[in-house]
């Protein structure tokens, strides 16, 4: 598990735009029900998340169309919600 003050950063980096972080398996299943469309990002510490990953989300939320839900989870941090997502 990562501390929580280096994890900060990059779950605000989602966060900040709309996501809500789910944490457990239960949110995970109570996101995926609601109606409409759900965009979930595994958020993670790894270079590929903060290179790629999290701009790339970002951009794409730019365009006149977006998901009815925006969700995230972090690997290496609340594991069993990203195993359930």
């Amino acid at each position: 598990m990562y501390p929580e003050e280096l994890t900060a950063p990059m779950i605000e980096d989602l966060t900040s735009v709309g996501f809500t972080e789910l944490k457990t398996p239960a949110q995970v299943d109570a996101a995926f029900k609601q109606p409409g469309t759900t965009l979930c990002v595994v958020n993670s510490v790894c270079g590929c998340a903060a290179g790629a990953c999290r701009p790339g989300v970002r951009a794409s939320l730019t365009g006149g169309k977006r998901p009815s839900h925006l969700v995230t989870v972090f690997a290496g941090v609340d594991t069993e919600a990203v195993m359930q997502a």
